[in-house]
């Protein structure tokens, strides 16, 4: 099997994208890091990581259509590939290790089995949020992302004066906003109404236009149609939403 043509509309749309959310972080990483910030208002600074945080949730969510074999799904390997990319890319992730943490919280959802759940109410949005990021972050993942943020430095500092601070602002702030903004739009909203005492069967999806789930959170904040139709790719659950509502008797949801 070989050409795009060969590639389904929704592939081809998927790497489009991919593409764009890839390329817009390479672009504002390289001119980031290079720039005087003392040059910079305040505003502008705010702005830039803002953006940066949005096209490091997008890197994610790349990785998990990948997780999910719907990034590129008439080529495994390449799927993989990609896959793989954008999650080192994104936080230095193993990709094999991800995706079987990811697996498991779709088959064991809402259990002591679903990595990304914290059944105990007790420990509240912070305690949930810390057990969510243990799941993921190692002892040699994090070692492979300080070392990349180090190199970056270096480079950084031959380029501006501010080398150092570029990193923290460009970087490293920006992934700890993106690991807030995955888990507060795509697991502790989605989910906390599994924990006790409400005990729901299915995840929950956040009531928002289109346009505001997009910012959010690439729209993984249309969680239950995510769990209900894991084989369509982010862009597509949009469409999806409005479906469900409608097929519920729900007013659809508008642009506005």
């Amino acid at each position: 099997m070989s050409g795009t043509s060969r590639l389904s509309n929704p592939t081809r749309t998927g790497l489009l994208l991919a593409a764009l959310i890839l390329l817009g972080w390479l672009i504002t990483l390289v001119s980031l890091l290079s720039v005087d910030l003392a040059r910079l208002p305040a505003l502008v600074i705010v702005i830039a990581v803002a953006g940066r945080a949005l096209l490091q949730t997008g890197l994610f969510i790349v990785g998990h259509d990948a997780m999910h074999r719907v990034l590129l799904p008439e080529r495994v390997r390449w799927n993989d590939r990609l896959g793989a990319l954008v999650l080192a890319l994104y936080a230095a992730l193993p990709y094999r290790d991800c995706r079987r943490n990811h697996q498991y919280h779709h088959r064991f959802q809402a259990t002591a089995k679903d990595p990304d759940f914290h059944g105990d109410p007790r420990s509240g949005a912070l305690g949930w949020y810390l057990h969510f990021m243990g799941g993921y972050l190692t002892a040699w993942q994090m070692a492979r992302l300080l070392g990349s943020w180090a190199l970056l430095a270096l480079v950084a500092c031959q380029l501006s004066s501010t080398g150092w601070l570029n990193v923290l602002l460009f970087c490293t702030l920006p992934l700890l906003l993106s690991s807030v903004q995955l888990f507060v739009f795509g697991t502790y909203l989605p989910h906390r109404g599994q924990r006790a005492p409400f005990y729901s069967p299915k995840s929950d999806s956040l009531d928002l236009p289109p346009w505001l789930s997009l910012l959010a959170c690439f729209h993984f904040g249309y969680h239950r149609e995510h769990h209900d139709s894991p084989v369509l790719a982010w862009f597509q659950l949009p469409a999806e939403r409005r479906r469900s509502r409608e097929a519920q008797g729900a007013a659809p949801l508008t642009l506005a």
